[in-house]
């Protein structure tokens, strides 16, 4: 479904993102614009969603608009929410544009701006989230969780709009990733698909695992009750771990043990999955 920015006026735009100044909003119009002229096809779509917007925001919001609405929820509905949301929250977009740059720089199939913004439902089901944790936080959980409901039925992401993103993160396919209310996941993560971030069973309060920043979390590992997994770690891929793992460590296996150290200094950045040698 097209959204029209003539049904719902976007917010102003702040001096410090402008137009002028947002190198990366520069670099996907210039992607947008050959993509155009390379495949006629989806030129209107493209033109729609980015050439005919003002600034990054603005296009995020269309795509998501696009994406989340449905029979029952009007495109136009979407848009505005997620339009006040960014205009109430300048650290969205910032995360918006480090998220982005995230992908780019881990992906090895991306090297590109505009193709998780079009295309990557990882990344867009994590700017769902954003979006989603605003309303959370300021007192409008049904519309929280319309948004999660959303996200989970579009993209196969479900992240409760309580959990705490940073930024620079990347949920890489996405598909079957799964986050608990009270997780925290910190700056410059990144994840695959199938990973859950989950609680032990009926406890309440504080049950979700705390991801520090820089750590690197395998395909279908899953991380549960309210345990620490510390600085630049990385969880082997199908890994079920129950227990505290230490920063600069690798954990795996089912259940996960220590394994030996991460054998790299940024285990998120350089999205090595090897365990150690005598595993």
């Amino acid at each position: 479904m097209s959204v029209s920015r003539a049904t719902v006026a976007g917010p102003s735009l702040p001096s410090s993102i402008s137009q002028i100044a947002d190198a990366a909003w520069r670099r996907i119009r210039e992607e947008a614009e050959l993509a155009a002229r390379a495949e006629p096809l989806i030129a209107g779509l493209i033109e729609d969603d980015v050439l005919h917007r003002a600034r990054l925001e603005d296009a995020m919001a269309a795509i998501l608009a696009r994406k989340l609405s449905g029979t029952d929820l009007h495109a136009s509905l979407v848009l505005q929410a997620i339009d006040e949301a960014f205009a109430a929250d300048q650290s969205i977009g910032a995360a918006l544009r480090a998220d982005l740059a995230a992908v780019n720089e881990r992906d090895p199939a991306c090297r590109s701006y505009l193709k998780p913004l079009l295309f990557y439902k990882g990344f867009q089901a994590l700017q769902t989230h954003r979006v989603a944790h605003h309303f959370w936080r300021n007192g409008r959980q049904v519309l929280a969780l319309l948004f999660q409901s959303r996200a989970a039925e579009v993209f196969a992401v479900d992240i409760h709009p309580a959990a705490r993103f940073g930024q620079g993160i990347l949920i890489d396919h996405g598909t079957g990733v799964v986050v608990g209310e009270t997780a925290v996941v910190e700056d410059g993560v990144s994840m695959l698909q199938g990973v859950t971030l989950g609680g032990t069973g009926k406890d309440i309060g504080d049950r979700h695992p705390k991801i520090r920043r820089g750590v690197l979390i395998g395909a279908g590992a899953k991380i549960l009750g309210n345990i620490e997994i510390g600085a630049y770690a990385k969880i082997g891929a199908g890994s079920v771990v129950l227990i505290d793992v230490p920063e600069r460590c690798t954990a795996a296996g089912v259940p996960a043990k220590l394994v030996g150290d991460c054998g790299c200094a940024e285990p998120a950045r350089d999205m090595d999955h090897q365990l150690p040698i005598h595993v």
